[in-house]
């Protein structure tokens, strides 16, 4: 294979959605351990999200939600990221992932973004001019930086994408008890809907591989994608 094998690993409600409202300033980050019956077990997630591959493949829009953009510089980890992103990063959230990563590699179509003006041994910049394409970005991690394994955890809008390439190879859910509810609020995958039955080779076949019940209600679904 020409690029990362690739794990879907995200949080999310019974229901499906990955943020607790439409609204940026809502995160199940933030708000998840303010709520009676989820708080208890969301250490769970994280525990999990500590074993998970060593190169990560996240979304502009969601690290500005968590709000790297004016956060404390963190102390360096193993963990390289992968960040898409146009506009959401600013200079110091650029800043703060060059300090948290291994390597980080940021890919963007804007020209201006502040990260062209910053220098960083272990700053990477991948620059499409034109429609963002997956397959070339993973195909450039694994040949130019040995990137074999990659978690996403993205937004709903850009899961979708990977999901219509055919770029997901396994899904690693961990449900909370908790229904959120709201049509605009992001799911698990977004992005544009299917009109047709010629269209339904665009799904995502799915072969459990394991469930596992942990505590306090929450759940671990894992799946391989069949291609």
């Amino acid at each position: 294979m020409d690029r990362p094998i690739t794990t879907l690993f995200m949080l999310m409600s019974v229901d499906g959605k990955i943020s607790t409202g439409a609204s940026d300033h809502l995160d199940v980050d933030k708000d998840f351990p303010k709520i009676a019956g989820v708080k208890e077990g969301l250490h769970q997630y994280y525990e999990i999200e500590q074993t998970t591959d060593l190169w990560s493949l996240n979304s502009g829009r969601v690290q500005a939600k968590i709000g790297i953009n004016s956060a404390d510089m963190p102390n360096k980890t193993p963990v390289s990221f992968v960040v898409i992103d146009n506009s959401h990063l600013k200079e110091h959230g650029v800043r703060y992932l060059c300090a948290l990563s291994k390597q980080f590699v940021l890919v963007t179509s804007n020209a201006k973004h502040p990260a062209f003006e910053i220098e960083e041994d272990n700053l990477h910049i991948i620059y499409q001019n034109e429609q963002l394409s997956l397959k070339d970005v993973l195909t450039k991690l694994k040949s130019q930086y040995s990137c074999e394994r990659i978690t996403i955890q993205t937004g709903g809008t850009l899961n979708e994408l990977f999901l219509r390439e055919k770029l997901i190879d396994y899904l690693d859910i961990v449900v909370a008890p908790v229904l959120v509810g709201g049509k605009d609020t992001s799911t698990l995958i977004d992005g544009k809907s299917l009109l047709s039955e010629s269209e339904l080779s665009r799904l995502g076949v799915l072969k459990l591989q394991e469930c596992v019940v942990l505590e306090n209600s929450y759940l671990r679904l894992r799946y391989r994608v069949i291609h």
